[in-house]
Formats: structure tokens, sequence, C-alpha cells
């Protein structure tokens, strides 16, 4: 099985990734071994994961998510569905 994952840093922002084998990617990211922005902000946790089939789309949603805001990641990690929608609309009608 392939995984899109989510892990929240110690800083309170979000990583997004994606692997094979998310035990063994955990185990890299939390030794400092893991992507060069993960190993600055240790620890990290498992917030969110998703499996797929295949890794190519593992991969596909892994960019899909990156390209998120940090409040529409939250609102998928808390299975906020209704958060998930309106974080997904972008409001005009605050112009400058």
């Amino acid at each position: 099985m392939a995984y899109t994952y989510i892990l929240e840093c110690a800083d309170g922002t979000y990583y997004t990734g994606s692997t094979w084998n998310l035990e063994k990617r955990l185990a890299e990211h939390q030794s400092g071994l893991g992507a060069n922005y993960t190993s600055k902000h240790l620890p990290v946790r498992l917030v969110y994961s998703e499996e797929f089939s295949r890794i190519d789309e593992a991969f596909y949603r892994e960019k899909q998510i990156q390209n998120w805001s940090h409040a529409k990641k939250k609102a998928l990690i808390n299975g906020d569905v209704g958060l998930l929608k309106h974080t997904a609309k972008k409001d005009f009608s605050k112009r400058n």
C-alpha cells in the first residue's frame, strides 16, 4: 500500500508527504533523517493519513494537499467536511 500523510511539527506547522512504508517513513522523520523541513521542526507526530493502491495516486494527493492553506489542512485532519468546503472557496469580497 502507498500512503499520503500529514505530520504536525513541534511549531504547529504541517508537513505533507507520501510513501510506500508509513511506519518506516515516520521513524525517519522522527530521527531527523526524513525531509529537511521536518528535521528542523522536531518532534513531529502523524495527524492524518490516506491509503492508496498505487504510489502515483498517493503522490498526486500529496501535491494537492501541499497547495492547501493551514486552515484547510486542519479541516481535513479533523474530518470537518463543512469547514473543508468553506476553506476551498475564495473570498473575493475582501479586496484592498
